[in-house]
């Protein structure tokens, strides 16, 4: 080997130094600190991660492009869908809940992407041709290639936003769909060796099947506060004891003094428009005053399923014939609407489809409505949705308002623009006299009054106008004293100024002491409830008769239907959830206490009924089904989770500074 070396061979000196070279290389990789993190670009500007393959060789791949980054927007994205699709998220809950949000949307993306790694890794892509079959016949293809015809460039170009946002292209949306089958398949690599049994799948069905009859007792919360009648000594303890809990019970208050005008108050009155002003409107607001094609139709419609053969396809057909004969022989349409159609929101009306643009419709019954005469009823007509017959009462072609119909209108935006313009320069005209002169004076000097309130919370109310609540809002980011300021009110402007500021402080004792006695009850009462659960409990099984005990308790008993799995019995909950105990008892035996959170229930069972061997066989298939994706989620979430694991330790997932500082996350 030193021979070798000692040679003057050119090809021996080119190889030498790629040899000492790559050692040069990953010695500087392996011993420079943070050099591997600046490689993996997870500082990078809009990076939120950065993800390579596990281990010593992944971060030396990861130099050479062979990793993948995840941006910030993306998660930023994701997280805002995520939270919009929950109900009752305010704004300001949003923007508060947001860097919480982000942390989660940003795990969901990053062992996305490790799986499309694992993926790829076993060779599992997803060539052009999968993808064009995807969109023909996945759950896209109904609506790019109705009736099997590709809705077109702009058409797609739309759906994608639609589906994606208003930011998305062609190619990102094909990407997520080309990602998504890739995952798939690798989802069902993992999980393609599950099964279960038979003898497994009928035990499942006995159980989901079975449903149950029972008497409850309800240990109610509230109940229990209603026994909790503490001295005043013992509130005053628990008043002293919990002296931080009350340090700002009693939160900060202001007096506002404030003038209100809207346009009937203006000086010189309220504006007024000209047929001119109008005319002008109308002339440069031409678009807003288009009117589409419309159509009103009625008609009856025999549905043939999407994708539905040939066979059920001439059935349809044959049908429609048959009720279009129907008409022929003078059959009354309304009728034979309600009789025949399939369409559920136009058959009880007769078929009576209204006025509606031709746009909005499938193309096929567009084109077929406009062609008749009012009065005239169609042949068969082929749509997406099955086979029409078609009678068009009334039709309108595409055009522009006259000014005469919407001049009223028109009027009233151009007052409501020019009363908000004169409000506005008079509220300011008005600030600047009050912070001259005072706001009284302001305020004498063109007919007004000014209004002072009570002390008021921010969150509190000011009567008398329309919405004080940006009047609040503004007053409480505003100091004592400060200058006169304008906010609207809802239907006009006000000029307020804060002439004094209370700090939130702890509450006296006897004002405060009715919300002290429902914070000392609601402390107490949760212990309270389980222990009377308890004695009830204890005293049915010794009597063996729920009745019996709780009637001693003075508790109520209530009785259940016949309920399955699915069911919601009254104080108990969801059958699946608290109630699913009752399942599991025999006949006549009493439950432990159930807490419910708002009470504790305990139970006996009057009657159970299990599946008959005829309804277990009927309904083998779909719980097998059940079954096989329960254990399937299982055994793929196992996967996930040993491979994330195998990433983090391996090294394989970089995170940026603020992916690893929630409180500084970006939008919140």
């Amino acid at each position: 080997m030193i021979r070798f070396l000692q040679s003057d061979n050119q090809i021996t000196k080119i190889i030498f130094g790629v040899i000492i070279g790559a050692v040069s290389i990953f010695m500087v990789i392996t011993l420079v600190p943070g050099l591997m993190d600046f490689a993996g670009g997870s500082n990078a500007a809009g990076v939120y991660a950065t993800v390579h393959a596990p281990g010593y060789w992944g971060r030396v791949m990861s130099i050479f492009g062979q990793s993948d980054q995840i941006k910030t927007q993306d998660v930023q994205r994701l997280a805002q869908r995520q939270m919009q699709q929950q109900r009752g998220i305010t704004p300001d809950l949003m923007r508060m809940m947001m860097p919480y949000a982000m942390s989660r949307a940003g795990t969901a993306l990053v062992q996305r992407t490790i799986l499309k790694q694992e993926a790829d890794r076993l060779n599992l892509g997803v060539s052009d041709a999968d993808l064009r079959n995807q969109l023909h016949q996945g759950q896209f293809g109904q609506y790019l290639f109705p009736n099997g015809k590709y809705i077109g460039d702009d058409g797609y170009a739309n759906f994608v936003q639609m589906v994606m946002g208003p930011d998305a292209s062609v190619a990102e949306f094909e990407d997520e769909i080309k990602l998504e089958i890739e995952l798939s398949r690798l989802q069902s690599l993992v999980t393609g060796g599950v099964t279960v049994s038979d003898q497994a799948v009928r035990d499942a069905y006995r159980v989901s099947g079975t449903k149950v009859k029972f008497d409850y007792a309800v240990v109610s919360l509230e109940d229990v506060k209603k026994t909790i009648n503490p001295s005043d000594a013992d509130l005053q303890a628990f008043f002293k004891q919990n002296s931080a809990r009350y340090a700002n019970a009693i939160p900060e208050t202001r007096k506002i003094e404030y003038v209100a005008f809207d346009a009937s108050k203006l000086p010189g009155g309220k504006p007024k428009v000209s047929d001119a002003e109008i005319q002008a409107y109308y002339n440069s607001h031409q678009a807003d005053y288009k009117t589409d094609e419309q159509v009103n139709t009625r008609h009856i419609l025999i549905s043939v399923p999407a994708g539905a053969d040939a066979k059920t396809d001439a059935a349809a057909k044959a049908k429609a014939q048959d009720v279009l004969n129907q008409l022929k022989a003078g059959g009354n349409f309304a009728d034979l609407a309600k009789k025949y159609s399939d369409d559920p929101g136009s058959k009880d009306k007769g078929g009576e489809l209204g006025m509606y643009p031709t746009s909005g419709l499938d193309p096929a019954y567009a084109k077929a409505a406009m062609a008749l005469s009012p009065g005239q009823t169609s042949g068969l007509v082929r749509s997406q949705f099955g086979y029409h017959i078609i009678q068009t009462e009334q039709k309108q072609a595409a055009g522009t308002k006259p000014l005469a119909d919407v001049k009223d209108s028109i009027s009233k935006v151009l007052e409501q623009q020019k009363a908000g313009s004169a409000e506005q320069q008079f509220a300011t005209q008005l600030a600047a006299d009050a912070k001259q002169n005072g706001l009284d004076k302001a305020a004498a000097s063109h007919g007004l009054k000014p209004v002072t309130t009570d002390y008021i919370a921010r969150d509190g109310a000011i009567g008398g106008l329309t919405d004080g609540a940006p009047m609040l809002s503004a007053a409480f980011a505003t100091q004592k004293g400060a200058a006169p300021a304008t906010v609207s009110t809802g239907d006009g402007y006000a000029v307020y100024q804060v002439i004094d500021v209370k700090d939130a402080h702890s509450p006296d004792f006897a004002e405060y002491k009715s919300h002290i006695l429902d914070d000392y009850r609601s402390q107490r009462a949760p212990e309270l409830m389980e222990q009377e659960a308890a004695k009830l409990d204890d005293r049915a099984k010794v009597l063996n008769d729920l009745k019996k005990a709780a009637a001693e308790f003075k508790v109520p008993v209530k009785s259940s239907d016949l309920v399955g799995q699915d069911g919601q019995v009254p104080d108990l909950g969801s059958m699946s959830g608290p109630g699913a105990p009752a399942f599991k008892l025999p006949v006549g035996s009493i439950s432990a206490p159930i807490d419910t959170g708002e009470s504790d229930v305990i139970l006996v069972v009057t009657d159970k009924q299990q599946p008959t061997p005829e309804e277990t066989a009927k309904n083998l298939d779909q719980t097998r089904e059940q079954l096989l994706d329960t254990q399937r989620n299982e055994v793929f979430n196992v996967f996930v989770g040993t491979l994330t694991k195998k990433y983090e330790d391996g090294g394989g997932i970089r995170m940026s500074k603020e992916a690893e500082s929630p409180a500084g996350t970006p939008g919140s």
